[in-house]
């Protein structure tokens, strides 16, 4: 199949793919009589893979291990649980991190009194201490 359609079936751009290609992510695929790039099916497993890895927020280095841990199909899944359960535990002081931010965030918002821009407590707790 074409880029194009490689990218329709995928959901993954064009210019993604050839980014894929570069980096070594996917095999560069045969060319065609007239020079077009003809990806097979197993690009497109591939390409999926790094898709839906990718959607779940693991990092492209994670899923290029992964990639090459799912090559050995008897092998031990003790790694790829290692790297999801690192990732998860990075999912989670994130969401702790983002869930401090919207309470600090909100707080100064409900503090907002309105009036001039010189009194705004929002700019002022975003303000370097000691400036006007």
């Amino acid at each position: 199949m074409r880029i194009g359609e490689l990218a329709r079936r995928t959901g993954v751009t064009v210019e993604t793919i050839r980014w894929y290609e570069k980096a070594g992510l996917i095999e560069p695929p045969a060319r065609s009589a007239s020079n077009y790039r003809d990806y097979d099916a197993a690009s497109l497993a591939r390409l999926s893979f790094i898709k839906r890895g990718r959607e779940l927020g693991f990092s492209l280095d994670q899923v290029v291990e992964l990639m090459a841990l799912a090559r050995d199909r008897e092998g031990d899944c003790g790694e790829v649980d290692a790297i999801a359960r690192g990732h998860l535990a990075t999912i989670e002081r994130k969401i702790a991190d983002l869930t401090a931010l919207r309470r600090q965030l909100g707080g100064l918002i409900a503090a907002c009194e309105g009036g001039e821009i010189r009194e705004c407590n929002i700019l002022c707790a975003l303000a370097p201490a000691g400036t006007p």
